[in-house]
């Protein structure tokens, strides 16, 4: 059985920093898309970044590109989104998501490809 579990989440000031971590067990982490999601109070889903555990290779939204970092820590099965200069509009529920063997490509965004999705963490940015 698959399995994300979220942590790092919490609260910043505007222009603070924050690293969530998804730590994934319960399948082969070796090639799999490994995706960030988040999702503001009345508004939709957003794809933030995902990482294909395979060779690395990542992808970002434009609203984050040059603030955020996805990474992986393959011994420990963990990917990471390290999250510099946040912004207020930052603030929401971060959801991790694997797509399992598979590279993550140009649909990396579609939330209705992931068909496994961690809990959440809660970050909060104030201005």
């Amino acid at each position: 059985q698959v399995q994300l579990v979220e942590s790092g989440g919490g609260s910043v000031q505007a222009g603070g920093s924050l690293t969530l971590s998804c730590a994934a067990s319960g399948y082969s982490y070796s090639s799999a898309c490994m995706a960030w999601f988040r999702q503001a109070p009345g508004k939709e889903r957003e794809g933030v970044a995902a990482i294909y555990t395979g060779s690395g290779l990542k992808f970002y939204a434009s609203s984050v590109k040059g603030r955020f970092t996805a990474s992986q820590d393959n011994a420990k099965n963990t990917v990471y989104l390290q999250m510099n200069s946040l912004k207020p509009e930052d603030a929401a529920m971060y959801y991790c998501a694997a797509d399992l063997n598979t590279v993550c490509g140009l649909t990396w965004y579609f939330f209705s490809r992931y068909d496994s999705w961690g809990q959440g963490t809660q970050v909060t940015v104030s201005s």
